[in-house]
């Protein structure tokens, strides 16, 4: 009994460390946006992951080599695309704002398992899936006089990572974390590379243009933020995974919702940036409503990144 509370504490801290990592780093892209590019900075990044990756392979801590590569890119499609808007908004939106779109993704796994997989939800599920959206449109705050569609990215990509978690447990069962990982990075990677061939060299000043600038000179600033956020999102990556190692997966992934704390307290030390009230009120009812879905599911997911197999 004690050795289970010990794992289940440790799995705690694993993930709770885990989001505090991601959600300092995830503030680090501003130093970016002025001067840098999207496009840019994925590629880049996904380089140095990958470089990082291969040298965790090579030291005998896992492989890299899929079982299906073909399921491997179809799932690192839909991840890394979220990601793509995930990192594009944080250009323009407040982080938390960001961040609390993408955490309305348990809501989408479920409506994806009702309406294409046949799964039968009950009222209390229903009820989280309801609660989740308010909460969704508290954070968002929509203007019907000044609609502004870039406020929704941040759902977008939470329907983009929704397939992408129902894709890693309907077609990548038995990968590795490393393998699914690295998929992750590579397609952000020549997500990157695509954008940089079709966008023009440079591009619009300011952090509006983050996304809309191709290749740009790299300087030592920008390599510094850009290695500070791949290392970091490779440590918050690993650290979800080892609580997902130690604990159970439904009392883990409650923990993901401190990301929502970091994040947004991060966000107000460093950018002054503040959370209204509703938005607060918000932020609580999506994690609420995400807990609940992950203590109903058999097999929730991280956020960030695949649950390691078994």
């Amino acid at each position: 009994m004690t050795e289970t509370i010990n794992r289940s504490g440790l799995a705690a801290l694993s993930v709770l460390g885990g989001m505090a990592c991601l959600g300092l780093t995830d503030n680090f892209v501003p130093f970016l946006t002025e001067r840098g590019s999207l496009w840019q900075f994925h590629m880049v990044r996904g380089m140095m992951a990958l470089a990082l990756l291969g040298a965790i392979a090579f030291l005998g801590f896992g492989r890299l080599t899929p079982r299906r590569l073909g399921a491997v890119l179809g799932r690192s499609v839909f991840t890394a695309g979220a990601m793509l808007i995930y990192f594009g908004c944080l250009a323009v939106l407040p982080i938390g704002v960001v961040v609390a779109g993408l955490f309305t993704s348990p809501l989408f796994v479920l409506l994806i398992g009702v309406l294409f997989q046949g799964k039968r939800v009950g009222p209390t599920r229903i009820l989280a899936v309801l609660t989740g959206f308010a909460g969704a449109v508290m954070v968002i705050r929509p203007d019907p006089a000044a609609l502004d569609l870039v406020a929704f990215m941040p759902i977008v990509a939470a329907v983009l990572y929704a397939i992408g978690a129902v894709a890693t447990r309907a077609w990548c069962e038995g990968e590795s974390t490393l393998t699914l990982t690295a998929g992750f990075f590579a397609m952000l990677m020549l997500f990157g590379a695509c954008g940089l061939m079709i966008l023009p060299a440079g591009g619009p000043s300011g952090a509006e243009g983050f996304a809309l600038r191709g290749w740009v000179p790299l300087d030592a600033g920008l390599v510094f933020w850009t290695a500070i956020q791949a290392i970091g999102s490779l440590a918050g990556i690993a650290l979800i995974f080892r609580g997902y190692q130690l604990g159970d997966a439904g009392q883990v992934a409650i923990f993901e919702y401190s990301l929502l704390v970091f994040a947004s307290f991060w966000a107000w030390i460093l950018w002054g940036q503040g959370v209204p009230l509703l938005g607060l009120v918000g932020m609580v009812l999506i994690a609420v409503a995400g807990a609940v879905i992950a203590l109903r599911s058999d097999e929730p997911l991280p956020l960030r990144g695949p649950r390691v197999p078994e």
